[in-house]
């Protein structure tokens, strides 16, 4: 195996890795919007839980990130407007890849 060989080894993984955390950081994002969204309609516990599971689902309609956010402003009507919602989305991304660097130390 030649050095370029290697290096373009090396890129490929690099990419799949970072497309995996990418991935990961999304779905915890997702999760965590969710837990904050429950909250917010007065669900705790299982039905809590349950409905973050709903909010990682809907994450699956289209690509990017305005199917999560017409499942969560739809489901909060006026519990919370647009600019918190997205800024408590990317609020939210931050902690979650954040957790997700401590987990991989």
């Amino acid at each position: 195996m030649t050095t370029f060989d290697d290096r373009e080894n090396a890129f490929e993984n690099k990419f799949a890795h970072d497309a995996e955390m990418q991935f990961k950081a999304d779905a915890r994002r997702n999760k965590l919007l969710g837990l904050w969204a429950a909250e917010l309609l007065g669900k705790s516990g299982d039905e809590a839980a349950d409905y973050a599971k709903e909010v990682v689902k809907s994450d699956f309609e289209e690509a990017g990130h305005e199917d999560v956010y017409r499942k969560v402003s739809g489901d909060l009507g006026d519990k919370a407007d647009e600019a918190t919602i997205r800024a408590k989305m990317a609020e939210l991304m931050v902690e979650a890849k954040a957790q997700l660097m401590s987990e991989t130390d």
